[in-house]
């Protein structure tokens, strides 16, 4: 063979070895093609079968919107016993969590140094009434020997020294006498401050309460010289303040008068019902965290409540009772030229307008949503601003979302045949998991609040519901 023969040879195997390559790449293309096709065309349908609406009963409840701080319980009133005299803590009478009632007998200290101090003052005073009545003898000595001088001046018996010295004795006895008079007062008086300090050895409760702490034990030296040290403590606990730390981005959220409640770590789901009372103006900065105080105060008349128990608690700015109530995934808010371009096409006039029948919130016709694009559209919109809630307090007062008008939304009517029905409804209240229905939706119906996800453990999908009371979700129990 030639060697062009064999070149030619060598070329023909050449090209006959791509094409059988191109066509096995072909194939294997064509096979990535068709599964690629039969995977989406599956996983589409499975999606459409899973995809199963999650439906919510309309009921009627109760929505509210709070501002949540951390708080902590205090007596409304205590008051703080101390020593008013130094010595040894002899006995204590009480222990922590007596309820003792006004006047008891709460403590002694050892009475032996005043007791002493009572007994010397009473033995001065006797001392003293002992020389008083010399003193007044003196007196009327001197006073009868003035009157003989003075006889005895008037006929010329007796020498001027002499009535002069008779006088003056009788001057120097009044003068002791008054003297000796203002000590005995004196000394008394000092008696009653020592029979004072004597009492005060025994302590007494100045006030019905409850014991809370006790700060002194006995055999303790108490020293009152420089200021009365306390022994114990005593609150009354039928009437518990609540002072809770509201962060600086609620606090104008928060005035004095509205509602409130708490709970505590210890007493399950009961809530505490008050109002605020106040709200300190200084605030108290933590980690550059600043905090003001709000102060309200809770009967406490079971005894539940106990001192430094944390609550948490909940500030009402707003809330509805006994209103219909739905999910809030079932809601629709739209802007206007989004409401505009819907409500035409559920009338099938192509954008001309809202659909036969449609009055906007209060009847004015220049509040129907204009065609999309047009003047009249745009200056709804800029005009129309983000829709508020409709705040109806416990209390009284609007709270965060204002209290202006209801507003429209969409929801999907799901009726007992199966059919569904695009719906506008007014909504009022709203919160982070519900709102409330003024209007477009009857108790009992039902409403699509969004898909169910059955390829979700169970447990997820549980972790994933929000809580909502009042509501079922398929018709079931209540979550």
């Amino acid at each position: 063979m030639t060697e062009g023969n064999q070149r030619s040879a060598g070329d023909g195997f050449a090209a006959a070895t791509r094409r059988r390559r191109f066509r096995m790449w072909g194939i294997v293309a064509l096979v990535l093609v068709v599964a690629g096709a039969w995977y989406v065309v599956r996983r589409d349908d499975s999606e459409a079968d899973a995809a199963e609406p999650l439906l919510a009963t309309v009921e009627r409840g109760s929505i509210e919107n709070t501002v949540a701080a951390a708080g902590t319980l205090k007596p409304s009133a205590f008051i703080d016993v101390g020593a008013q005299v130094s010595g040894i803590l002899q006995k204590l009478h009480v222990e922590v969590g007596d309820t003792v009632e006004e006047g008891q007998l709460l403590a002694e200290i050892d009475a032996r140094v005043q007791q002493a101090r009572v007994e010397a003052s009473r033995a001065n005073i006797l001392a003293q009434e002992a020389q008083l009545e010399a003193r007044k003898a003196s007196l009327e000595l001197a006073r009868a020997n003035a009157t003989r001088q003075e006889r005895l001046m008037a006929e010329n018996a007796t020498s001027q020294l002499e009535y002069d010295n008779a006088v003056n004795n009788l001057a120097a006895a009044e003068s002791a006498l008054i003297q000796l008079e203002k000590q005995i007062e004196q000394s008394r008086a000092s008696l009653t401050s020592d029979e004072t300090q004597l009492e005060f050895t025994k302590i007494y409760a100045p006030a019905s309460g409850t014991v809370v702490t006790i700060e002194m034990n006995e055999g303790r030296t108490l020293n009152a010289a420089q200021m009365a040290p306390n022994i114990l403590r005593i609150a009354d606990l039928t009437t518990m303040r609540v002072e809770s730390d509201i962060s600086e981005a609620d606090v104008g959220n928060v005035r004095p008068g509205m509602p409130v409640y708490f709970k505590t770590l210890g007493g399950g789901e009961r809530r505490w019902y008050s109002t605020v009372q106040q709200i300190l103006p200084t605030p108290e900065v933590l980690n550059n965290v600043v905090l003001y105080t709000g102060l309200f105060e809770v009967d406490n008349s079971d005894g539940t409540l106990l001192s430094e128990m944390t609550a948490q608690v909940y500030f009402v700015t707003s809330s509805a009772e006994d209103v219909l109530t739905v999910p809030l995934g079932a809601l629709t808010f739209e802007g206007q030229e989004q409401a505009s371009a819907r409500f035409a096409a559920m009338a099938g006039n192509g954008g001309g307008g809202p659909p036969p029948g449609f009055t906007p919130p209060g009847g004015n016709a220049d509040r129907v949503p204009a065609p999309v694009g047009s003047a009249r559209a745009s200056a709804q919109e800029a005009q129309a601003g983000p829709p508020p809630n409709a705040a109806r307090v416990r209390g009284g007062g609007p709270g965060r979302g204002g209290n202006a008008g209801p507003r429209p939304a969409l929801v999907t009517v799901v009726h007992p045949d199966g059919t569904r029905e695009e719906r506008q409804v007014m909504v009022g209240l709203t919160s982070r998991v519900a709102a409330e229905i003024v209007s477009g939706l009857k108790e009992g119906e039902q409403v699509i609040a969004g898909v169910a996800q059955p390829d979700a453990p169970e447990g997820e999908q549980q972790q994933q519901q929000v809580r909502i009371p009042g509501i079922r979700i398929g018709g079931g129990r209540g979550f």
